[in-house]
C-alpha cells in the first residue's frame, strides 16, 4: 500500500464526516472497515478524529458544532488546490457560492467551503503540513467521488471552468458523466431522478472494499441501512449505505484490472 505524500491540484484529497454522535460513528466505521482513530482536540470542545487504514490517514470524523445542529450527518469531500484564495475568487463569477472566505486550519492547510450552482457543497484544500489522505484507491480508503445533481449542464460547466476538469458522458442509461483531472478519472456525476428525485444535490465518497455484499450486510447488522442495494456495474460491484446517524456513503469492490 503506497503512501501518498501529495495530491495533484484538482484531485480529491480528503473526506470527513460531520455527525451527531462521533463516539457511536467511530465504533460503526472502525468495525465496518477496520479503521483506527486518532483523536485531536481542535477547540470549542470539538474532537477531530483522524481515521486510519493500515496506520495511514484516510479521512476524519467529528461532532457537528452548535452552528450545524439540525443539519443531517454527512460525508464531505475536499479538492486539492495550489492556491485556495485564487480559486475562491472564481467561484461566484462562475455561478457558485462561497460560503466561507479562505481560512487557515492551524498549520495543516488553508481551506474554503463552496456550493456549486446546483447546491452541492465542496471544500477547497491548500495543503501545508497536511497533504490529505495518505492512502487512496486501496481497500479501506477513498477511491471515487460522485456528484448527485439536478442540473448536469450547469455542474459540468462550473467544474470544468473552476478546476479544468475534463468530462465524458458514458453511453449508459440513466446518464452518467465521468470527471477527469489531468487525464485521470477522479469522479462521476448522475442526475437525481427516479427514486433519488427530491434529494438535495451533494457529493458522495466511495470506499473500496474486498466484498461489497459482505460489507453491506455488516453495516446493516450494526444499524445501517441500504439505500442502493449491491449491484454490478462495468467496473465492479457497488452499493449506497446510510450509517445509523443518517450519513450516506458508497462502497465498491472493483474488478481486477
Amino acid at each position: 500500500m503506497p503512501t501518498v505524500t501529495s495530491h495533484k491540484p484538482g484531485s480529491f484529497c480528503w473526506v470527513d464526516l460531520a455527525t451527531t454522535d462521533a463516539v457511536a460513528a467511530k465504533k460503526f466505521y472502525m468495525h465496518l472497515f477496520g479503521w483506527t482513530g486518532d483523536d485531536n482536540p481542535i477547540g470549542n470542545g470539538i474532537i477531530y478524529t483522524i481515521l486510519k487504514s493500515g496506520g495511514k490517514d484516510i479521512g476524519a470524523l467529528y461532532n457537528m458544532d452548535k452552528q450545524l445542529q439540525g443539519t443531517p450527518a454527512q460525508w464531505k469531500c475536499y479538492v486539492a488546490v495550489s492556491n485556495v484564495d485564487e480559486i475562491a475568487k472564481k467561484v461566484e463569477p462562475l455561478g457558485g457560492k462561497l460560503t466561507s472566505q479562505p481560512f487557515d486550519v492551524f498549520d495543516a492547510g488553508r481551506m474554503a467551503w463552496i456550493f456549486d450552482p446546483t447546491g452541492a457543497k465542496l471544500a477547497l484544500w491548500q495543503a501545508k503540513k497536511h497533504a490529505g489522505a495518505s492512502v487512496i484507491n486501496e481497500p479501506g480508503a477513498m477511491c471515487w467521488n460522485e456528484l448527485g445533481t439536478n442540473d448536469g449542464p450547469s455542474a459540468t460547466k462550473f467544474y470544468s471552468q473552476l478546476f479544468g476538469w475534463g468530462t465524458k458522458a458514458l453511453p449508459v442509461s440513466p446518464p452518467y458523466t465521468v470527471f477527469s483531472n489531468a487525464g485521470t478519472d477522479i469522479g462521476g456525476m448522475y442526475l437525481l431522478a427516479g427514486p433519488m428525485e427530491g434529494i438535495p444535490p451533494h457529493w458522495l465518497p466511495y470506499f473500496q472494499v474486498h466484498d461489497c455484499d459482505a460489507t453491506v450486510s455488516k453495516a446493516m447488522s450494526m444499524g445501517g441501512k441500504t439505500i442502493v442495494p449491491p449491484m454490478d456495474i462495468p467496473v465492479g460491484r457497488f452499493a449506497y449505505v446510510q450509517d445509523p446517524h443518517g450519513a450516506v456513503f458508497a462502497v465498491i469492490k472493483l474488478n481486477p484490472r
